[in-house]
């Protein structure tokens, strides 16, 4: 029923002519249904289970039969090669659904009572989420329905309910598609902060106070319901690194209790590389925020520090995250100790434009922490890597003895070769101001932006003292000078 852009005067097709003709019959059928639910045509009365039907309930039950059918070709739809058919399709059926909200096919068990029709919105949501189809385009189109509380929450349930099924048939293997499917309908999700914003709802009625829907307490528990049965499955990579960057935002605030996210935490901590920072990015606000105990997460961080770590591309990210979390000033002198040792050994191998990042970092980390300073002023302390007592392979920052050794690596780069980084490193030779230094502008820092900021100084004239040249070679009785000038 797609019609192609014709021109306000254009000549029709024999084939958009029965396209035209079609939707008009479409729009009829349409326009016909709804008229039939306003009137109740398919409602029928609660029954005792073997009660007798009326002509009329038969009559009501056959004509639902055809408008379950009706439904079951639109759901169809959803799955069309065509974009503006499911687009057509999909707003088909939120239509019933509405229609079905104002005009239930079943009576309430009491008046004033409140009906919904989960099934039809469960059969919308399964064909938001199909299995081997990106559907995100046709996803942007639902999130317009996703503002009206009463829709969110059945949704959510629906999206559950979803997952256990399908999940279980596959017997929990991955499956990309489906799983991205399901990312892209419940990420945008925008939760209410108090119940005084469930405000905006599709069922019309009065008297919703003692509705579960209209409870802030009940959006919470399908929330995290939903999220907690997303998350027990195991994901393709890029939805792990998707699901922790918006996690501390979009997902804790909303959780009755945010600590059951530990297991998905742990679990994207064991896969590396960035997402590994990012999942200790969410035990360190589980831990501040919400009184999570975990005594391993300062020796996780540790052992992220490996050569690597001022290579790679979300450096910045991680000296962030790491800035933040050695920020309290009541974590002990061996473990910050530990980490400015192992921060200064591997600094020896590090390019310009992370030395001039990590070098402030540690002067921070020495004005947060006086006791460290012991690194910097030791006389007697060891002058090389062969005198060292540090042990750079401990991977207990309590064991690795870093306070008994001295910061030589930063003495070492105040011999760089580079100018930049000698005159940073010269600054430990002094006493360290009280104030910290703001880092943020060096994060981001690279090789490009060093060799551009070089090469646009500006360099002094700088006074030589020489000879004037008196002869074509320069010597004072040059015999050329009789036969040739230099004018």
């Amino acid at each position: 029923m797609a019609l192609s852009a014709l021109p306000p005067a254009g000549p029709c097709s024999a084939e958009d002519k029965y396209r035209m003709w079609m939707r008009h019959r479409y729009r009829s059928c349409l326009e016909c249904l709804a008229e039939l639910l306003a009137h109740e045509a398919f409602q029928v009365k609660r029954l005792p289970p073997a009660g007798p039907c009326s002509a009329e309930d038969k009559y009501r039950m056959w004509m639902r039969h055809r408008y379950r059918s009706c439904l079951e070709c639109l759901a169809e739809l959803l799955a069309h090669e065509a974009f503006q058919v499911k687009e057509l399709a999909l707003c088909t059926l939120m239509r019933f659904v509405e229609l079905e909200i104002g005009h239930p096919l079943v009576e309430p068990e009491w008046k004033g009572g409140f009906t919904f029709p989960r099934e039809l919105l469960k059969i919308v949501v399964d064909g938001l989420i199909p299995l081997n189809e990106d559907a995100s385009l046709l996803i942007s189109r639902f999130q317009e329905y996703m503002e009206f509380d009463d829709i969110r929450y059945f949704v959510m349930k629906a999206v559950t309910e979803s997952i256990g099924q399908v999940m279980q048939r596959t017997k929990e293997r991955p499956l990309p598609i489906y799983q991205q499917n399901i990312f892209s309908l419940i990420s945008p999700i925008n939760m209410p902060n108090k119940e005084r914003d469930l405000v905006k709802f599709m069922v019309k009625q009065g008297n919703r106070e003692e509705w579960k829907v209209s409870k802030l307490q009940a959006h919470k528990q399908a929330f995290e319901k939903m999220w907690l049965s997303f998350l027990k499955h195991k994901l393709p990579t890029g939805l792990y690194k998707k699901v922790l960057v918006i996690l501390h935002d979009s997902i804790l605030p909303y959780m009755n209790e945010p600590t059951l996210m530990i297991d998905f935490l742990t679990v994207a901590y064991g896969i590396g590389g960035a997402i590994r920072l990012l999942a200790l990015n969410g035990l360190f606000i589980l831990i501040h925020q919400h009184n999570l105990e975990y005594p391993d997460f300062y020796k996780k961080l540790y052992s992220l520090l490996d050569p690597s770590i001022y290579h790679v591309k979300y450096r910045a990210r991680f000296f962030h995250l790491a800035d933040l979390f050695l920020s309290s000033s009541h974590l002990p002198a061996y473990l910050v100790a530990a980490f400015i040792k192992r921060l200064s050994r591997l600094a020896l191998t590090a390019p310009p434009e992370a030395l001039l990042m990590v070098i402030p970092f540690i002067c921070n980390l020495f004005r947060r922490h006086p006791a460290c300073k012991v690194l910097v002023h030791r006389p007697n302390g060891p002058e090389d890597l062969s005198e060292d007592p540090y042990i750079m392979e401990e991977k207990e920052p309590s064991e690795s003895r870093a306070l008994e050794s001295s910061l030589w690596e930063l003495q070492s780069l105040q011999n760089h070769y580079h100018p930049d980084v000698a005159q940073a490193a010269a600054v430990l030779n002094q006493s360290l101001s009280e104030i910290e230094d703001n880092i943020s502008g060096l994060l981001e820092l690279s090789a490009c932006e060093l060799f551009d900021r070089e090469i646009k100084k500006k360099n002094a004239d700088v006074p030589l003292e020489f000879e004037p040249v008196r002869g074509l070679f320069g010597k004072k009785n040059d015999i050329f000078a009789e036969h040739f000038t230099l004018d």
